[in-house]
């Protein structure tokens, strides 16, 4: 059973501390902390933690991707600590680039809007499918009832933009929700459509529902506004008469000037996108949805969220990313399951089947993390069929109709009332992205036994010396750089207190028995092996420092408990770069465990092939 309340404290201790978190929210996948001092963060030891399955760290921004159990263990961190806004200071100047701060806004923003939006959009797509199935009468009180709420939260977008601006910005969030909310009133409507003038300027007759920009420009003043007057406002009367100046100032500068300013830059973004796709038509989904796990990876796929809610607030569908999303996210699960149908490593194989169901359902991070970015050649499988999907896709024009991560479960979002084949295409482009997927990475992964024999070390042994069965001697297990046992970056080893020995960098994968032995244990995490050698020493070859905590991936042992092996014979192969990847050192510790019976003799530091003298005993 998974310990959700251990990992929930490693990851509260290894951001820092309660104190360094200003702000902690989730998503479907991950953990969003926002922190006071970046430098506190420990993101190497992070990506370590049992239960952590990545981690982006982007100054004050770090997403510790947890995958499936997010919400476990974030129920487990809100018991550890209270997480207010002002429970940290301000993060420390200097430490964030415009880019940064702007994403940050950005996402702050618009990430919690999302599963309003979502279900509203859902729930839409469905009712429409009904009522063309003849399964609901559009005409009926029911589903005219269902209809006014899943257009809700489109409709009013801009009153939801002003709440999570607010909590972002951290300014009186009913102010600004009124403030803002006044331009969607019934009585301002009525006002702009008759051709009024306020202060002997023109009010532009537009429609604010459905908008996101005018609300962030709104609240941005609101918030430099309210300082201002709080700073120079009696304590006594602070209470009504902040509001009240906000309300008088704020709401015609919005009408006058923000508004129409909002309106144009959300027009601009919609238009530029659509100028993109109209230039670069179809290849334009299918390239997007090509880097698209590079761009998970780091969370810059988050920068195209203001353009989806603005394009469907403006055009009522999103024609670009939410395709190129539907055929990364499949691409996802087809890769994920020709990985658990090739590898033999059953852990592997389970993490697979698991990601790889999770993305197809629109949830990929499982998937990307686990599978995806740890190899290479999946990550081209992933590329290659999202690239081929995402092209038809593009080809076929599929509109988006909700803002979500689009999967199985979602599907009914390419719903068009007004063209029945939209989601057909659809489903054509999730049939061609889960097989395209499926059968290059089929094609181009190699099992972690057989990739670790791939590079330089094919041979199933070395060629062992004329004296290896016998003599007080013990020869290096692979090609490397022997090193002192100081130099290893654990104290356990480099202290001695598992026994005296030496260390190897390796430049291969393919580990050897150093002399002629019998197997005493295999580790279950397959990182490390103990040999009773026939010339009298106790061995341990520990393979990378805190390798346990990768549960046997990357290793292919090729011995069991109880064997003979001869001196030479091929005792497991590893994927050092796979390992290095994941933030782990590959030094090989070579412990003579029972070094407090006998005298050891070590080789001088340097160069070292499989098979040279690194030991004598006396």
């Amino acid at each position: 059973m998974k310990n959700y309340k251990q990992t929930a404290a490693d990851v509260l201790r290894l951001i820092g501390g309660e104190k360094n978190v200003s702000h902690l929210e989730h998503c479907s996948t991950r953990l969003r902390f926002t922190v006071a001092d970046p430098a506190k963060v420990d993101a190497a030891a992070l990506k370590k933690t049992p239960g952590v399955m990545g981690v982006i760290a982007n100054g004050g921004q770090c997403q510790v991707v947890i995958g499936n159990d997010v919400i476990e263990v974030y129920n487990e961190l809100i018991k550890l600590g209270s997480f207010h806004k002002d429970s940290a200071p301000a993060a420390p100047s200097g430490k964030k680039s415009v880019g940064t701060m702007a994403l940050d806004l950005m996402v702050g923003i618009f990430q919690p809007l999302v599963p309003a939006i979502a279900g509203g959009g859902i729930l839409k797509a469905f009712l429409s499918l009904f009522s063309l199935l003849g399964w609901m009468d559009s005409a009926g009180v029911l589903y005219r009832v269902l209809i006014a709420v899943a257009d809700a939260p489109l409709y009013y977008l801009p009153l939801m933009v002003a709440v999570t601006m607010a909590a972002k910005i951290n300014c009186n969030k009913l102010v600004a929700l009124a403030s803002v909310g006044a331009l969607v009133l019934p009585a301002t409507v009525t006002l702009l459509g008759e051709a009024n003038t306020l202060f002997g300027i023109p009010l532009q007759n537009v429609t604010y529902s459905y908008q996101v920009f005018p609300a962030i420009l709104a609240v941005a003043f609101l918030y430099l506004l309210e300082k201002y007057v709080t700073k120079i406002t009696p304590k006594p009367i602070r209470v009504f008469f902040v509001p009240m100046v906000c309300f008088i100032i704020v709401f015609p500068v919005t009408l006058l000037v923000l508004g129409p300013i909002g309106l144009t830059i959300g027009k601009g973004i919609t238009t530029v996108m659509l100028a993109i796709y109209s230039k670069v038509g179809w290849l334009a989904v299918g390239l997007v949805a090509a880097i698209l796990p590079l761009l998970i990876s780091v969370g810059a796929h988050k920068a195209f969220i203001p353009y989806v809610v603005t394009s469907l607030g403006d055009l009522g569908y999103e024609i670009l990313y939410n395709g190129a999303s539907l055929a990364h996210n499949i691409s996802e699960g087809g890769a994920s399951l020709a990985v658990a149908c090739k590898t033999k490593d059953p852990e592997l194989r389970s993490a697979a089947i698991s990601g790889g169901v999770s993305a197809i359902f629109g949830i990929t991070e499982p998937a990307i993390y686990s599978i995806t970015l740890q190899h290479k050649r999946v990550l081209f499988g992933v590329m290659t069929g999202s690239f081929i999907s995402g092209s038809f896709i593009g080809l076929m024009a599929v509109k988006a109709f909700v803002a979500m991560g689009p999967g199985l479960a979602g599907m009914a979002m390419f719903v068009d009332p007004e063209n029945t084949m939209n989601i057909v295409w659809a489903f054509a482009g999730f049939g061609i992205a889960l097989a395209a997927s499926f059968v290059a990475t089929l094609i181009l992964y190699q099992d972690e036994g057989k990739a670790g024999l791939e590079v330089s070390h094919q041979s199933a042994s070395y060629i062992a010396p004329k004296d290896a069965g016998s003599g007080k001697k013990l020869f290096s297990p692979i090609k490397g750089k022997l090193v002192p046992l100081s130099e290893v970056p654990d104290e356990v080893f480099s202290a001695g207190t598992l026994g005296d020995g030496a260390a190897i960098v390796p430049e291969e994968g393919s580990l050897y028995a150093p002399a002629d032995a019998v197997v005493e244990n295999v580790f279950d995490s397959k990182h490390a092996i103990c040999l009773n050698c026939k010339n009298g020493a106790d061995v341990l070859l520990h393979v990378g420092i805190d390798t346990v905590k990768l549960g046997g991936r990357h290793y292919d042992v090729k011995v069991k408990n109880g064997d003979q092996v001869k001196a030479g014979q091929l005792l497991m192969t590893f994927d050092k770069k796979a390992i290095e990847a994941e933030g782990y050192s590959t030094v090989i510790p070579v412990i003579i465990t029972n070094s407090d019976s006998i005298t050891v003799h070590k080789a001088a530091p340097g160069a070292v092939s499989a098979g040279s003298t690194i030991m004598t005993f006396e």
